[in-house]
């Protein structure tokens, strides 16, 4: 998992440096009003490597770390010597697709930005509950043991509502969105993905 950890560590990188000093804050959030005024959409891609504090960046980090690994190996057992390529594309384009989603909602809106690596995480851990939907997540908020496809659901849903309700300074949008990407990025390269994943889920509601 050498990809995941170099992501980690470039994320922490930035992170930090950006701790230090915040015009490299100002400058690579996602910020979609300035973004569309002056045409900065390399927003997009810079503010999936910032955070606004250590626990922010610690978090992110240990779920990359935990969803990550298991996914760099499957592309590359799938992939080849392309497999780290392909995770690293996946990765980056998770967090345009998580930042593109807030940019349509919010491109007119001055005064909303966004930052974290919050949306490429759960593209990695959706990824994940497609390959293996019946995976058993336990959480320190949840200390449940949850199977991978109905936490999804469940992630899923919270995270629309949420973003309707609007009360709070997280992007749920981005959270949705780079869920939504991290299930079907897989699926453009191996279709059977699909039936796998709903022979899994059917079999386990028949083990009952």
């Amino acid at each position: 998992m050498t990809i995941t950890y170099l992501i980690i560590g470039f994320t922490c990188l930035i992170s930090f440096m950006a701790f230090q000093n915040s015009d490299i804050m100002v400058k690579m959030k996602h910020w979609p009003f300035y973004e569309k005024r002056d045409g900065e959409y390399h927003r997009w891609l810079t503010s999936g490597f910032l955070h606004g504090d250590t626990t922010h960046l610690l978090f992110n980090m240990l779920a990359l770390y935990l969803f990550g690994a298991g996914l760099e190996e499957w592309f590359g057992e799938q992939f080849a010597g392309a497999g780290k390529t392909l995770f690293v594309v996946f990765y980056v384009a998770a967090i345009v697709a998580a930042s593109s989603a807030t940019y349509y909602r919010y491109r007119d809106t001055p005064n909303f930005a966004s930052i974290g690596a919050s949306g490429a995480v759960a593209a990695v851990m959706f990824a994940d509950i497609l390959i293996d939907p019946l995976m058993t997540l336990r959480f320190l908020l949840f200390p449940v043991p949850i199977k991978g496809f109905i936490f999804g659901i469940l992630y899923l849903w919270y995270s629309s509502y949420a973003a309707k309700q609007g009360r709070d300074n997280i992007d749920h949008t981005a959270h949705f969105y780079g869920a939504v990407f991290g299930f079907f990025f897989p699926l453009v390269l191996d279709p059977s993905l699909f039936m796998s994943f709903l022979d899994k889920v059917q079999g386990w509601f028949q083990s009952f």
